[in-house]
């Protein structure tokens, strides 16, 4: 019988996944936070999350957890949680470059006996056929001898302050019936909502995977409706409203996919499908059609300006919104960049207004500089109203209008403001 009662635990990577997770078993045991990013390390050790997704105040009541961004500092640890990110590449193609290095330091530090625990979004597999390699190389030792390994998905949703960790209930893995039951026990100390055992590791890399696909897919088909209604002039918030008085009818509406699951995490399925033999179809199908919505909203807010005879050339637009998601600052894998993109090819100049983002780090990821302050002089020729901030929403129909010169377009992506208010909505 394996114990991990009294393990010090590692959490590799202080994100908007692996903070929560290193706080709440901070509460009351010995943890060390790691991260290779020293400015992030120097933020929290003062109590400050620029992620937004953990207070000071909880940062505080940590009191067994700390710190660092050395390597070395590792080498007492037993348990070490992974949960870097997993990226695609240009192409679409995962990127498994972080799981990788991470995997590296941690094999660095690894003593006989210990336990790894993968978080990170992968394809079924990934774990032992990339990870485990790499800990076996960087050790020294041998997995299911020496060291053993487990997975239990992340469930994270940044910025929601109703559903977090101790909330969500916690899929859990491990590589041998013994390691699985010790991490099972484990997350069962600070998961309130309760864990559900997988079979196999390869089980629980493929229920975390298909859950955003899940969601990908019928997002896309809303959106795909939302296309064709538009063609038939008709209103798609009514149309599923109306919809939506049948009990089984489920409550997906269109919007942009990006973040940094949905919009990624698909890929790593469709990867893995295609290693094997088979093709997806669905999967893509789906994808393709979301990750073209940005340009469509471009476009139509362009055509839309045409029609009202506004000129499109040297014209200025105003974005108000740059994060994936309302009510959080995360910039990652934002599909209002290919909305900004777009309107500046056709030579119009975009101002970008987000009270959420840190504004430098847009113009590192994006190469975007973005406003600091939202202008309230009423010169912009259109006005795209692309993330459904708190802010925004307390500007209301005539704020938002005041944003815009007489007769302007606004176009509503989040159907933000009651309907017949904007030129345009998905």
């Amino acid at each position: 019988m394996m114990e991990l009662s009294q393990a010090k635990i590692a959490i590799i990577g202080l994100g908007y996944v692996g903070l929560p997770l290193a706080v709440e078993f901070g509460k009351t045991r010995q943890v060390i936070g790691f991260d290779i990013n020293a400015a992030r390390i120097g933020e929290l050790r003062t109590c400050q999350d620029s992620t937004l997704e953990v207070s000071a105040e909880e940062l505080r009541t940590a009191r067994h957890l700390s710190f660092s961004s050395t390597a070395e500092d590792l080498s007492t640890c037993q348990v070490f949680i992974v949960t870097v990110p997993t990226p695609v590449d240009q192409a679409n193609r995962p990127d498994m470059t972080p799981l990788v290095k991470a995997s590296e330091t941690v094999g660095r530090a690894l003593r006989s006996g210990a336990v790894v625990i993968y978080e990170s979004t992968v394809y079924p597999g990934a774990t032992e056929e990339v990870c485990v390699p790499v800990l076996e190389k960087f050790s020294g030792k041998k997995f299911n001898i020496d060291f053993f390994c487990g997975y239990s998905p992340e469930r994270i949703n940044p910025g929601d302050k109703q559903h977090r960790l101790p909330t969500i209930r916690k899929i859990t893995s491990g590589s041998t019936p013994a390691v699985a039951n010790a991490v099972n026990d484990l997350y069962a100390q600070i998961i309130t909502a309760g864990t559900h055992q997988a079979s196999s590791i390869k089980v629980a890399e493929a229920a975390k995977v298909i859950e955003n696909i899940q969601r990908d897919v019928n997002i896309a088909l809303m959106n795909e409706l939302s296309l064709i209604f538009h063609k038939l002039g008709i209103d798609t918030l009514e149309v599923l409203q109306a919809a939506g008085t049948k009990w089984n009818f489920l409550p997906f509406r269109p919007g942009l996919v990006g973040g940094h699951c949905i919009g990624v995490d698909p890929y790593y399925l469709t990867h893995k499908a295609e290693q094997v033999g088979y093709s997806p179809q669905v999967i893509l199908a789906g994808r393709r059609i979301n990750d073209n919505m940005a340009s469509h909203v471009a476009d139509e807010t362009i055509k839309l300006m045409l029609r009202k005879n506004l000129p499109v050339l040297g014209s200025k637009i105003l974005v108000l919104g740059l994060t994936f998601k309302e009510n959080c600052p995360d910039l990652r894998n934002t599909k209002v960049v290919d909305i900004v993109r777009t309107l500046k090819s056709y030579n119009a100049q975009v101002d970008i207004f987000d009270p959420w983002i840190d504004v430098a780090e847009a113009e590192h990821e994006y190469g975007l500089q973005c406003l600091r302050e939202l202008p309230l002089n009423g010169h912009y020729a259109a006005v795209v109203l692309a993330v459904g901030h708190r802010e925004f929403a307390e500007l209301g129909e005539a704020g938002i209008k005041r944003l815009g010169q007489p007769g302007a377009v606004l176009y509503d992506v989040k159907s933000l403001l009651p309907l017949g208010v904007a030129d345009g909505r998905l």
